[in-house]
């Protein structure tokens, strides 16, 4: 959390189009691209239009962006290309796989519009406009005095309807001329220009803080604009839309019939001039169906003429050499349009026919009224044609992505135009070719606009054509780089909404409080349009960029909405403006609405002029206003606090619905904790008409109010009554507002009496009762924390700053506090052990309860996964990006203290650096439970979040230097060494020798003696945590090389290895420790296991060899002597591994101690004889018997219904393969090692027949290289000799995966084994033989997370475990199919390994494509570590990757091998 700079993250997803997603961001930002899962390890190419910086955008010209890798590891989890954004608009971005389009999208980036003489920001939330209709403002030296009413009642954007020259119908939005400034404007002594124009607009922005934006108009222009005569190419007319014909001999018709009507021709029909009844209607129907439809045979237009058809027909079919090409059987005989719409024009396309043989006015019309008849032959004379053109109009619930003018729509014959008689519609194309004069006509408008506005409004935009509106506002763009966008649509669809506000780069959407049929709809609305919740989590500065809704400009009218008195009642204004401008948004009005102006402003009918500003005009001036008239002095008092609230910071809003009128909003400020509540009674229905009641509910407001801000009440006067004067459009004057501003509590006349009430210890709440809060009134208060909470927020604050500058506002140095708090976080972590990290970070429920504790559980949810932090971290991590405040996690917080003190008391009970950690945890909670409930979860959170990221950083440090330079992937999974790795209550591995260095000691506090404290690894939580069942030696070495070499954990790795050498016994390891006390030898692979975990660390660890002299306290120096104490009989290690490899060679035989159901409930007693030995021809170590399993695969049958109780279900007994591959990696090693006289012995000496046989490491080492491929691969060639049961195979080219097993069928199963051979004895295998098994591995084995441990195509595949089903199935009852197809993790690290070593034998391409495979697997487990509350990864999943509640949740070795395939790659 440490750095400010503002970072959002997009993830790219193969085939994910998110056209139709709206990414909103600000200049200065960084949008970083990141792949996601479905992408890691290919080649993708990010492209994106947004310019290099210093050029020109060119919406055509794209770019690629270089990929950027910080840790320069192999992983891409933290790969990125990235955009430092400094430009506002729409940019698109699209990302290749190879050469194929993979997906893309499009970012809006929001404006900066600046104000004032030194040009300050206006932040877009802070917005207040007021429309104003152009030609209502009269000559232009008269200007200022009307847009000055706009400056004093506190607005600073003012929108301009089009200042163009109107055409005849004097609608603000037909112009006749695009280019020319409105002559209306001028007077007879003196023309203004455009430059006058622009330097008003300057003014005002520099004067008056004021920003001026205008409409622009692309769709239509006035049917007398003169150039569009010249150019009627620009129009959708008769000659370049022929389709139009049959709906313009429609319209003629239906015209004529108007007319005819409206002369009184029909009267003896029943239809009288003036139509008033649906008798009239009827009669209107009647004649239209039966007289003038039939009579215009419109049908004509599309169908063929019979007789001429069928002759043309007849002569094609009696043609001589007629040649008939072949078309589809399917093919059906289907009519062509005639392109020119002519009667019975349409045509058959004839090879078809012979192979079936063979088996209010829509249009313009400039001219004089002619007959009827000779009307319809202008149509075919394209020098008439031309001028009959389709007027403008809109389409309800129609497609705004279809234009309603192009072939293919009936729209204008359907007659489903809501038309606008005074407008053409213009015809653009697809390009600038397609219409070059309308295009630079159109372009030269847009950049006049650009060159005088900061914004435009797009008219009608949602029926614009898009690439129009592209094209123009990139030109407008060019020449004002931070132009606001406003635009309203009426798209009925957020889908749609998107489309266009991403490919325009819309800045603001406008969004009507009309809409709201109540005032509880009114106050949803306020809370849709923006901000956040109050007590919102703080975000970090580096986050995923999230779907946004477009940016609100929220209206309590627009110019074209119904009059909200006529609609709702005068007394409404107030109420309303107030609730719309406490939206966290852009706000806004029309001019007329605050004057109370009792009726629609009308853009096509209204010729009068705006009142002027005049401080001294009486109320019944109807030519001037001032701060007495309408809602002016409320609305500037209102505008100025909408201002600030923006400018501010308040951006957490909260809305409540008091009753069915009144509605209070709150903005809260998340830095300050000041908030600003406006109640406001609402009066959709007129208060002289309507019953309102006089009691009005109580209201508790949290805090301590500070002032009223303002407190207005709609009110009569004494004044005449409203008159519609001749020359202004004047308001109601008999309704005024009274006004009291910054006032005290004490001094309300609204409020009757305000309480304070207690609500905790340390949350104050005013009750507020009312007495004049009647409809049409509103009140503002400002609202502090309790002073006591206020001083605690501001010292949480400073502290926190140690973690993030975010909270440097608002934060209150102290030098009181406690000394804890004096020493920085950081330096207090630094002190602690990885071991002491497990405590405070991880233990699961089991593991805590060994200490008499145990997870903290909330109530109706369900128990944390850990009692340390990362178990709150989980859930916060879920929570925090929704801000899902609602949650049990939240409540529960909000409710009580009882998380916050688990959380420190937890620590403090401890000792040492950890009790340090929970009393700095205990001194920051202390102020946390001083502030209000409502803001805990917030700052627990952020409290939590300092310290865990603080922690974690403290972990890493200790680590490897693979790890502290390793990709976060690599980081978060080394982090499962802590996790797993731990010091319980009670010691789990056997004491070391005394004798030994470096080993840690502790007090027992019971006893009060030295103890010895190693950490001991878990195999898997939540089951394999705890107690007995804690260690076992097989997952230990499995996992060893991962978790605690790879991570640089050397003198832990070696005190484990040195702890389990100690218990051999019968030249094995255990498999279940019991501390060396209760250990089972029941396994065959541990040791081999544990060998090749002495390598590995002799290997990677400086002067690693040195534990080969390390003592070793020998528990059972015999194999049937009795546990001894350490220290008794100490061996340095090279003579334990002798002795392991001795005893296999001489032959294990031995019936394992206490036989019987005491030690195993399900085996059967043959199961309880262990024998192992080597293979005197092959070298092979073998082992087992059918009642045993004494491999990984260990599922021992326990259903007495399906009678597999005491069967192993997977025995592995003869020569498992990965046993032959891991003994064969320790013959070598100590060959190599013996020749450099490192280990002692070069043999191993074993009786024979009575006789002492040595038998030399290298024969033995011989033995197995000459024998492993010839006895284990599965020959290509059915005839090979070497093939013991040819009738046995099912699969060639694979390696079996055991040799000698009893039951011989067995030994061909296509198991993942043979991978570990391959990694740990890549010598054995030949290059494209290995190459081919894992070939077939992958595509027979490989899941998303883990390896299938059955081939699918084995009759006794079953990927689903579950391990409470008992049935009479004994291939499934009681998990019986536990390894045999279940997807495990572990083994996929050594597939991964195994396909890269061979890779790089294959040669650079193959090696390229095997990376491609590793990273896009991994990139599948990076995506379940992130998303795991338990941050590790599981034993197993059922096939394909679903999910297995039976699994451990974070298990060793699956974290250990991901790790081992990182640090190969």
């Amino acid at each position: 959390m440490g750095h400010s700079k503002q970072i959002r993250i997009l993830l790219l997803n193969e085939m994910e189009k998110l056209e139709k997603t709206l990414f909103r961001l600000e200049q200065g930002y960084e949008l970083q691209f990141r792949l996601g899962p479905t992408l890691q390890g290919k080649a993708v190419t990010v492209y994106t239009n947004y310019p290099f910086p210093g050029e020109t955008f060119n919406r055509e010209k794209f770019r690629s962006l270089d990929w950027e890798n910080p840790t320069e590891r192999e992983d891409d989890s933290d790969k990125y290309c990235k955009l430092n954004l400094q430009q506002s608009g729409s940019f698109q971005y699209y990302f290749l796989q190879g050469n194929e389009k993979s997906g893309g999208g499009y970012i809006v980036v929001d404006p900066i519009l600046r104000v004032g003489a030194d040009n300050h920001v206006l932040p877009l939330d802070c917005v207040t406009l007021q429309t104003f209709l152009a030609k209502c403002l009269g000559p232009f030296d008269e200007w200022e005095s009307r847009l000055r009413v706009a400056k004093e009642s506190g607005y600073n954007m003012i929108h301009f309807t089009p200042l163009q020259t109107l055409g005849l119908s004097r609608s603000c939005y037909s112009l006749a001329n695009q280019l020319e400034l409105n002559p209306d404007f001028s007077r007879p002594n003196r023309k203004y220009t455009w430059n006058d124009v622009g330097q008003l607009v300057e003014k005002l922005k520099k004067e008056w803080n004021v920003i001026c934006i205008t409409d622009v108009v692309y769709n239509h222009t006035a049917a007398n604009s003169k150039w569009i005569q010249e150019h009627p190419e620009c129009a959708y007319n008769l000659v370049n839309s022929p389709h139009l014909k049959p709906a313009w001999v429609l319209d003629r018709a239906l015209w004529r019939f108007s007319c005819d009507v409206a002369e009184g021709k029909y009267k003896e029909k029943g239809i009288p001039a003036l139509i008033e009844n649906d008798h009239h209607m009827n009669s209107i129907r009647k004649i239209i169906w039966e007289d003038i439809f039939p009579k215009l045979k419109l049908w004509e237009f599309f169908q063929v003429d019979v007789n001429k058809a069928v002759e043309q027909f007849r002569r094609l079919l009696t043609q001589e050499n007629r040649r008939v090409t072949k078309s589809d059987p399917n093919q059906h005989l289907t009519i062509i349009q005639d392109p020119e719409y002519r009667r019975f024009g349409c045509t058959v396309d004839m090879n078809i026919a012979l192979t079936t043989f063979i088996p209010h006015e829509y249009f313009t019309f400039p001219f004089e009224e002619i007959d009827f008849s000779m009307e319809e032959s202008m149509i075919h004379l394209p020098n008439k044609a031309c001028f009959l053109m389709a007027h403008n109009g809109w389409v309800m619930g129609d497609d705004p992505l279809r234009n309603f003018a192009e072939p293919g729509s009936e729209v204008y014959l359907r007659r489903e135009l809501i038309c606008w008689g005074d407008s053409v519609k213009l015809r653009y194309g697809n390009k600038p070719e397609d219409c070059p004069y309308l295009w630079a006509h159109m372009k030269k408008y847009t950049e006049i606009t650009a060159t005088y506005f900061q914004g435009v409004r797009l008219d009608n935009c949602h029926s614009t054509p898009l690439h129009v509106a592209e094209y123009m506002l990139d030109a407008a763009r060019n020449l004002q780089p931070n132009l606001y966008v406003v635009a309203e649509l009426f798209t009925g669809s957020e889908d749609l909404d998107n489309v266009f506000v991403t490919r325009l780069g819309i800045s603001s959407l406008i969004r009507e409080a009309m809409s709201a049929y109540n005032s509880h709809e009114e106050g949803r609305l306020v809370y849709r349009y923006g901000g956040e919740p109050v007590g919102s989590f703080v975000q970090p500065c580096l986050r995923p960029l999230m779907p946004a809704i477009a940016h609100a400009l929220f209206m309590d009218i627009t110019h074209d909405n119904e009059c909200p008195i006529v609609h709702r009642s005068a007394y409404d204004a107030l109420p309303s403006t107030t609730i719309v401008s406490m939206a966290c948004c852009a706000s806004g009005s029309t001019r007329g609405y605050d004057e109370l102006v009792p009726h629609q402003i009308s853009v096509v009918s209204e010729e009068r002029f705006y009142t002027k500003w005049n401080p001294e005009a009486l109320p019944s001036n109807t030519g001037e206003v001032n701060f007495q008239s309408g809602i002016i002095a409320a609305r500037c008092a209102i505008s100025k606090l909408h201002q600030e609230l923006g400018a501010k910071g308040f951006i957490q809003v909260y809305v409540d619905q008091v009753d069915e009128d009144i509605v209070a909003v709150t903005r809260h400020s998340p830095s300050i904790h000041q908030s600003v509540v406006a109640v406001s009674r609402t009066a959709f229905r007129n208060p002289k008409t309507s019953f309102y009641s006089k009691e009005v509910p109580q209201m508790c407001i949290p805090g301590k109010i500070e002032e009223v801000v303002l407190e207005a009440r709609t009110i009569e006067r004494n004044t005449k009554p409203y008159r519609k004067d001749e020359n202004s459009i004047n308001g109601t004057p008999d309704i005024t507002v009274e006004i009291r501003e910054h006032i005290q509590l004490n001094e309300s006349k609204i409020v009757k009496q305000a309480g304070v009430a207690t609500k905790g210890p340390n949350e104050y709440i005013q009750e507020i009762e009312f007495e004049n809060l009647s409809p049409g009134s509103v009140i503002i208060f400002r609202v502090s924390l309790d002073p006591h909470a206020q001083v605690a927020v501001g010292i949480l604050r400073n502290h926190l700053t140690q973690f993030s500058p975010h909270f440097k506002s608002g934060s209150l140095a102290v030098d009181n506090a406690d000394p804890i708090l004096k020493i920085p976080f950081a330096s207090l972590a630094s002190r602690l052990t990885l071991a002491e990290l497990n405590q405070i970070l991880y233990r699961c429920e089991s593991e805590e309860k060994e200490d008499g504790g145990g997870c903290y559980d909330i109530p109706n949810w369900s128990a944390l996964k850990y009692a340390g932090l990362q178990g709150l971290m989980s859930v916060l991590a879920e929570i925090r990006p929704k801000n899902d405040l609602g949650h049990p996690f939240c409540n529960n917080l909000r409710s009580g203290d009882w998380m916050i003190d688990y959380v420190s008391n937890r620590l403090i009970s401890r000792s040492g650096t950890i009790a340090e950690v929970g009393k700095w945890l205990q001194a920051m909670f202390f102020y946390l439970k001083q502030i209000p409930r409502y803001l805990i979860p917030c700052y627990f959170d952020a409290i939590l979040i300092g310290a865990y990221t603080t922690l974690l950083d403290t972990a890493w440090k200790q680590m490897s230097s693979f790890v502290q330079n390793g990709s976060t992937f690599v980081k978060h999974l080394s982090l499962g060494s802590v996790q797993l790795c731990g010091v319980g209550k009670f010691p789990s591995l056997p004491i070391l020798s005394p004798a030994l260095m470096d080993v840690p000691y502790r007090l027992n506090e019971i006893t009060k003696e030295k103890e010895q404290c190693c950490v001991s690894l878990a195999a898997g939580l939540p089951h394999f945590s705890s107690g007995i069942f804690r260690c076992w030696g097989r997952d230990t070495f499995i996992a060893l090389r991962g978790i605690l070499l790879i991570t640089g954990r050397y003198v832990e790795a070696r005190n484990i290895i040195l702890a389990f050498a100690g218990t051999l016994r019968h030249g094995l390891i255990p498999n279940l420790l019991g501390e060396g006390i209760y250990a089972r030898y029941n396994c065959r692979d541990a040791v081999w296991w544990w060998l090749q975990c002495i390598q590995d660390y002799c290997k990677m660890v400086p002067n690693g060899l040195d534990i080969l002299k390390c003592p070793v306290s020998r528990m059972y120096p015999t194999d049937d002597s009795a546990p001894l104490p350490a220290g008794t009989l100490d061996q340095p290690l090279f003579e334990v591994i002798q002795e392991a490899m001795q005893k296999h060679m001489q032959g294990i035989q031995f019936r394992e101690r206490n036989a019987g159901p005491q030690i195993d409930r399900n085996m059967k007693d043959e199961g309880f004889n262990i024998t192992a030995g080597v293979d005197e021809e092959t070298g092979f170590v073998y082992g087992g018997n059918r009642f045993n399993c004494g491999t990984w695969m260990d599922k021992m049958g326990e259903s007495d219904r399906a009678r597999n109780r005491g069967i192993p279900a997977t025995p592995r007994d003869g020569s498992a393969v990965e046993i032959v591959g891991l003994s064969k990696s320790a013959v070598r090693w100590l060959l190599e090692l013996s020749k450099k006289n490192i280990f002692p012995y070069h043999e191993v000496t074993v009786k024979r027949h009575g006789k002492a046989i040595k038998v030399s490491y290298d024969e033995w080492n011989r033995k197995i290289q000459d024998n492993f491929e010839k006895l284990f691969h599965v020959s290509e060639d059915p005839s090979d000799l070497n093939e013991k049961h040819p009738n046995l195979v099912h699969k060639r080219g694979i390696y079996k995966d055991s040799y000698g097993a009893s039951s011989p069928w067995c030994d061909y199963q296509l198991r993942p084994n043979f991978t570990i051979a391959m990694v740990v004895a890549p010598e054995l295998f030949t290059t494209e033989k290995a190459w081919k098994a894992l070939e077939i591995a992958e595509k027979k084995l490989l899941g998303p997370l883990g390896m299938k441990t059955l081939d699918p195509d084995d009759m006794v595949y079953c990927g689903i475990y579950d391990n409470a089903l008992d049935n009479d199935n004994y291939n499934l009852a009681k998990g019986f199919n536990y390894h045999q197809g279940p997807e495990w993790l572990w083994p996929i690290g050594y597939f991964l390994r195994a396909k890269l070593y061979f890779s790089r034998l294959m040669g650079p391409e193959t090696t390229a494509k095997t990376i491609v495979l590793v990273k896009n697997v991994l990139s599948r487990h990076y995506v379940h570590l992130e998303r795991s509350p338990w941050k590790g990864l599981p034993e197993l999943t059922n096939e394909n990757a679903q999910y297995c509640p039976f699994s451990c949740e974070t298990q060793a070795w699956s974290i250990a091998t991901i790790l081992e395939t990182l640090y190969d790659l």
